[in-house]
Formats: C-alpha cells, structure tokens, sequence
C-alpha cells in the first residue's frame, strides 16, 4: 500500500507536475487520494481553489448522490454545473477575434447578445457579424470531428442561439435540458437536428467530446474531483443517500477502469477520486478495488518503496 504524503507536498506536485503543465497542454491523468474523511474538505478547497486560479472548469461529483456507477450520471452531474450558454459566448468572441475584430471589452457573462455586442465594439451591424461568423461556426464546430455528432450539434445551435433578440424568449433550452439529464427525451431536442438519447452507451462519447470543448472554448481543462467513498459501504446506512450493492460497485470500478485505459481520449483533463483506506482492500469479498482486479493491476504500483512515496503514482494516501 502507499505510504503517507502531506496534502500540502502532494498539491505542490500536483501543481507543478500536471495542473499547470501537462493536464494544461492537453494531457490527462486519473489520480486516486485515499484520504480520512475529516481532510476532504481540505483537499477540496486545495484542487478546486488552486484549478480555478488557472481557469479549469471544475466540477465535483459525489457517490452519495449521483449514481457513480453509470457514466451517463456522471455526464448528467457535470452538465448541470457548466453554463453552456456562456461557453457557447465564448466561442463565438474567439471566433471573431481570429477574423481581426476586438472583443477585449466584451464580457462571455454578460447577457447582451454576444452578436450585436460584437458589432457595437466594431463599429458593425450585428447582421453583418451574424453573416460572418456562422460559416465560421459551421466549420468551427459543426464540422469538428473531435467531437460526437449529436454533441457538437448542439454546441453549434447553441452558438447560433447566442443571437437571440432582447424581446425573444431564448430557444436553447431544450438543448441544455437535454444535455443536464432534466429532459432525457429525444423529441424534445429533434427539431435542432439532434437524435440519439444520453444513455450508457453513448455517455462516455459525450464525456470525452465535453472535456474538448471546455478546452476548445479556451479554459486551461477541466478538472473532476470524484468522492467514491460511498461505495465501499458494506451495510445501507438509511441516511437517505445512495447506497451500492456490489454489482454497483463492480460497475462504478469498471467505469474507474474505462477512464484509466482510456485517459488519452480525455483532452486537458485530470480526474481526482477521493475515496478511503477501505478502497485499497484487496479482498475480493471487500468492497474494495480487489472486488475488480483489473482496476486494482491498472493503479497499483508494481513496485514501491518501504519509506519513500511517490509524489506522482496514481494512488497516494494524504495526511
């Protein structure tokens, strides 16, 4: 098992060695902090704090309230904390400053159309802006394979919606409905061209094309901080939280082992999961990672010190 590390000494690494570094040059890491349960907030405020600092969007995830076994609740949970609206702004101002217009003073926050706003900065009318920017958009993100059909779809209705007038009632609803897990039907989103569910299947496609756009937009990455110590409870406690039977554990440490195998896919992405000294239990019978070996072989280490620790193994305990 891994030996003790100072959260502090830990963060300093994680800092130098991947935030503002690799995960910030598109990289991707899953890292696992066995941690007492009275540290948690501590570590929180550490990642959360220091990843804001450089312009990640965060996002926090815990077991005891979205279903962390399935991956389109994981989608769902990071959805519902993101403002698409402000990231499709986002776009749309990079996209005019790269055809030479000045959008400093611009704010993606604010809640005038990003269009007429464009062309008041520029001494333009917003249908002309409007009739330069959407092939851009078009080719931008509509034809961006990096990213699924059905998601950048959406991401380029959502661009051209930024166009909505003052005295219209804003039509992207639907679509962030749609995308937050509020709305899961497939008719509410196919007049927008949209035609596949968010499902088990096609979650993880979702995931990975939300990641590149986070970043295509022109955050530094993303950052998901994962509490999984929810799962290793053997008995329900009744709180009124989720509660993992074993085959929902065996699928949540399956999804651990999709992220791992398939971190490359992750665009500037680090992924944290804060779990407990009972994660390491190497008991099939546990509640452990020894209840899916092929997690437990992917995040151990083959060999490891009996004094020293390695700062950047993808499992270290925190004091």
């Amino acid at each position: 098992m891994p030996n003790d590390m100072p959260l502090s000494e830990w963060m300093g690494f994680l800092d130098s060695e991947y935030l503002s570094t690799f995960i910030k040059d598109g990289g991707a890491s899953i890292k696992f902090a066995v941690t007492q349960e009275n540290l948690k907030p501590e570590l929180r405020t550490a990642i959360v704090g220091r990843s804001k600092e450089l312009d990640y969007i965060v996002f926090e995830l815990d077991a005891g309230v979205s279903r962390v076994h399935m991956s389109q609740d994981i989608f769902f949970g990071m959805a519902s904390q993101v403002d698409w609206r402000i990231l499709a702004r986002r776009l749309v101002l990079r996209l005019a400053s790269d055809r030479g217009h000045q959008v400093d003073s611009i704010d993606p926050d604010g809640h005038a159309n990003i269009f007429k706003a464009i062309g008041k900065s520029n001494g333009l009318s917003s249908e002309f802006v409007r009739r330069e920017l959407n092939p851009q958009i078009e080719d931008k993100v509509s034809k961006n394979s990096r990213m699924a059909k059905d998601f950048r779809v959406a991401m380029t209705q959502l661009c051209i919606l930024e166009d909505t007038r003052e005295d219209q009632p804003y039509g992207g609803q639907p679509i962030i409905d749609w995308l937050t897990g509020n709305n899961m039907r497939v008719s509410s989103v196919r007049p927008f061209l949209i035609y596949n569910a968010i499902n088990r299947t096609t979650a993880r496609h979702f995931i990975e094309s939300a990641v590149y756009w986070f970043h295509y937009v022109g955050h530094a990455g993303t950052v998901i901080l994962l509490d999984n110590s929810r799962v290793t409870l053997a008995r329900n406690p009744r709180d009124g939280r989720r509660y993992y039977t074993r085959k929902m554990v065996t699928e949540h440490y399956e999804l651990l082992r999709e992220f791992v195998d398939e971190a490359d896919r992750l665009l500037g992405t680090l992924m944290v999961v804060a779990t407990n000294s009972e994660f390491l239990d190497e008991d099939s019978g546990s509640r452990g990672f020894g209840i899916y070996e092929a997690l437990m072989t992917r995040v151990m280490d083959d060999v490891r010190d009996r004094t020293l620790v390695n700062p950047i193994a993808s499992i270290v305990r925190l004091t």
